[in-house]
């Protein structure tokens, strides 16, 4: 079973910004959760970070028949792409949305989640932890869709 993980825009700079928010935790340091949530799991997962809408929407479409899965945290991307929306409608994969933070105590444009539309489960205000709800959630549903 393989997963990607996407992360979008200025998640590479976790650990700088806005750590009230965001916390001290670094980019890094995520990616090194996630391999080991995987690596206990026994999922493959690949990550993948950008700061631009269409190297993501790129990425979600090379997902099609080479993943089973994808977990999503779109950033800012979130509130004002149909485009991502759109990819993630097209390549027809389970899909869990991923946000660090509560973005639904957030400011009101935050409000609105279009990738979220196309996704199954969100996992919002964990920090980190979502990321391994939303892998451990994927390889369950996932399996249980094969038996």
């Amino acid at each position: 079973m393989k997963l990607l993980v996407i992360n979008g825009p200025n998640l590479n700079m976790l650990g700088i910004r806005e750590k009230t928010i965001y916390g001290e935790q670094t980019y890094d340091d995520l990616l090194r959760l996630i391999r080991q949530v995987g690596q206990r799991e026994g999922v493959e997962v690949e990550c993948f970070q950008s700061n631009h809408e269409g190297a993501i929407v790129d990425k979600i479409q090379s997902a099609y028949r080479t993943v089973n899965g994808i977990v999503i945290n779109p950033a800012a991307y979130t509130h004002t792409s149909i485009a991502i929306l759109d990819a993630l409608k097209a390549v027809d994969l389970p899909a869990v949305e991923v946000h660090l933070s509560d973005v639904s105590k957030r400011e009101p444009f935050r409000q609105v989640s279009y990738a979220g539309m196309a996704c199954e489960k969100s996992f919002v205000g964990l920090g980190f932890k979502g990321y391994e709800e939303a892998i451990v959630y994927l390889k369950q549903r996932l399996e249980c869709k094969k038996a």
